[in-house]
């Protein structure tokens, strides 16, 4: 009896994780495909990955988007048959423990050089969405006190008004 629950288990802990590679997979071809969307300057299919109710969070300190505010902001880009290109050079995906919720991180090649990207996603009706992405470009730590230089004249302004809210 002891054997027969043991193999149980071995079957079933087998099942569970190609279960999570099978999620892996397919999270990956959608974060991939989500990224060529873009590159294809196609909008529909770029929005289609996203959840109703997604928000994006870009580089600069003011973007912080609902799904209808970003596809406002996008628009004009993907008119013009140029969105952006990224380009995952590291993806790393961890699920909850219902396997309902995931959440990556991914480093990213992209106009703007090398950029951070994480990101929720949520699984509904079967399919997975992106429920949260927020984008980051990354900085060499030798280079923070130059590049807070840069930022100071534009984001100080930013910072008091923040503060007296």
């Amino acid at each position: 009896m002891k054997k027969i629950l043991f193999l149980a288990f071995i079957f079933s802990s087998c099942s569970s994780i190609k279960n999570v590679d099978e999620q892996k997979t397919t999270i990956n071809s959608l974060l991939n495909n989500w990224h060529k969307a873009a590159a294809n300057a196609n909008f529909n299919e770029y929005f289609n990955m996203l959840s109703p109710n997604a928000i994006y969070i870009g580089t600069d300190a003011t973007e912080n988007w609902t799904k209808p505010q970003f596809e406002a902001f996008a628009k004009p880009y993907f008119d013009k048959g140029k969105a952006w290109s990224f380009t995952a050079l590291e993806r790393n995906i961890y699920f909850s423990k219902d396997k309902k919720t995931a959440w990556f991180d991914e480093l990213l090649n992209t106009q703007m050089k090398i950029c951070r990207a994480s990101g929720v996603l949520v699984l509904t009706d079967g399919s997975w969405k992106i429920s949260h992405y927020v984008l980051s470009m990354t900085i060499p730590n030798d280079t923070t006190n130059e590049v807070i230089k840069i930022k100071s004249a534009i984001e100080n302004p930013l910072i008091e008004k923040l503060q007296k809210k």
